[in-house]
């Protein structure tokens, strides 16, 4: 039907068949049509909520965004705006593709790149007119053999990587367009203003716009891996005598698991250190501050932190020491742990505050008092008789005394091995120390109000002692 009006259709044999629309397919276009809008605005609803999630969790890598947008727009001025892009000749795209190339997530990062970019971007320009200007005078056939055999002289790109890839890029494009360009002097100029545009403003917006510190997450990094060795030292040790029963299954498990962390941040160490070393000062960190004693620290740490992997798979062991061997050596390894996890706490909390601590050298003595109570009960062990529970017979009923019996040495192996680690782990521990010790004098942390207080009385206790020899 349509207008009012009804279509029939008149059979042979006398009777008529009402028309009516086929609208089945016209139904299922709009259902798919339909079916893929509300795809598409499920998946944009994702992407947002999931854009929103990161940037509540990591506002950093929200703030990374926005200020890479800001420079791609500020830079894009030069290809959009005639007397600027006249100005650069017409070359504004190679200092959009410099911010895109450049800017980095940390201040360090962009530093480096903009050095390496601009550097490789001045020396291969002036190697490729150089080239150039050579092959121009050894005529009609010299000149494609010199500009061709002249590629080859790079041969250092593997060990400097990002440089020596823009100097190729922008060597071979001067050297080889000298052969089609008449201008060559002015592409080798347009290229290198470009670069310096593009370059300029990556440094000036990553360092003044919330600007991200490799130095200040290397300190962190430091800081927090020092926490999780103290953690997982204390874990470990609890977790073993406790007789094999935990009080949550997923709280020690974290912390005993959490010197894999120290044992993996390697490579996250000495990249930041690399790019630290880029950056001007900022903060409580001097221009000229010693990021490279923080990967003796970090070496120091994982060096602990096989040790703690060590102990871990004694712990998880399947030979493991009877009840009563374990309980005759718990309170020394208890009190070794204990005064440890307080060294590596007090380390990480000198780091953190820069500034020495009055209470490093109780603690270190602690627990190397620790460490020789442990060695003497040690060594008490394999020489002595333990008292064991007697066997279930009927001879033994009524007798009050515990039956005296030599410990066999498979008994012994496994807890010995786990108070030798604590030991060497200690041991480790001192090595820390030094380290952090050395990062205190290299970089002059503030003594602490006790410290202070302690040299003016020795100075004036000096003074008065003078003053008595005087008279």
């Amino acid at each position: 039907m349509s207008r009012g009006l009804e279509w029939r259709l008149t059979i042979p044999d006398g009777s008529s068949v009402k028309l009516l629309p086929d609208s089945s397919v016209i139904q299922s276009v709009w259902t798919m049509f339909l079916s893929l809008f509300v795809a598409l605005k499920s998946k944009a609803t994702k992407f947002f909520k999931r854009a929103w999630k990161t940037g509540m969790d990591e506002p950093k890598k929200f703030i990374h965004c926005l200020k890479v947008g800001m420079c791609l727009s500020i830079v894009s001025l030069f290809y959009y705006t005639r007397p600027l892009y006249d100005g650069v000749g017409g070359n504004a795209m190679w200092a959009v593709m410099t911010v895109v190339v450049v800017l980095e997530y940390t201040v360090g990062g962009t530093l480096y790149k903009g050095f390496n970019r601009a550097t490789a971007t001045l020396l291969a320009g002036s190697l490729g007119v150089g080239i150039h200007l050579l092959a121009s005078k050894s005529g009609d056939r010299g000149e494609p053999i010199i500009r061709g055999a002249s590629v080859f002289l790079i041969e250092v790109k593997s060990r400097f990587d990002y440089g020596v890839l823009i100097f190729i890029l922008t060597f071979s494009l001067v050297s080889v367009s000298g052969y089609r360009v008449d201008k060559l002097f002015d592409l080798a100029q347009q290229r290198l203003s470009t670069i310096a545009i593009g370059t300029s403003m990556c440094i000036f917006i990553s360092i003044l716009v919330f600007p991200v510190w490799a130095g200040t997450d290397l300190h962190r990094l430091i800081i927090r891996n020092m926490d999780k060795l103290a953690e997982s030292l204390d874990g470990c040790v609890s977790t073993y005598f406790d007789g094999g029963i935990r009080k949550s299954e997923e709280e020690p498990g974290k912390k005993a698991q959490g010197y894999k962390c120290v044992l993996n941040s390697k490579a996250s160490e000495e990249s930041l250190a690399n790019l630290a070393r880029w950056e001007p000062g900022h903060g409580c960190f001097g221009f000229s501050y010693p990021w490279r004693q923080y990967l003796k620290i970090g070496t120091a740490m994982r060096h602990c932190a096989c040790c703690l992997e060590a102990l871990n798979g004694c712990i998880n062991s399947d030979i493991q020491a009877p009840e009563f061997i374990k309980k005759h050596l718990s309170d020394g390894c208890m009190k070794l742990s204990s005064h440890s996890t307080d060294v590596l706490k007090e380390l990480s909390n000198i780091i953190k505050s820069t500034e020495k601590s009055s209470n490093i050298d109780t603690l270190l003595g602690d627990m190397s008092a620790a460490v020789e109570d442990l060695q003497n009960t040690l060594r008490s062990l394999t020489n002595q008789t333990l008292a064991t529970p007697p066997p279930p017979s009927t001879e033994n009923q009524g007798k009050p005394d515990a039956a005296m019996t030599n410990v066999p040495l498979m008994d012994i192996l496994p807890v010995v091995t786990m108070a030798s680690l604590l030991i060497e782990i200690a041991a480790r521990i001192e090595n820390i120390t030094d380290t952090v010790d050395d990062l205190a004098a290299m970089a002059d942390f503030k003594a602490t109000k006790d410290q202070s207080s302690e040299k003016s009385t020795l100075q004036d206790e000096m003074e008065n002692m003078k003053e008595l020899q005087e008279v």
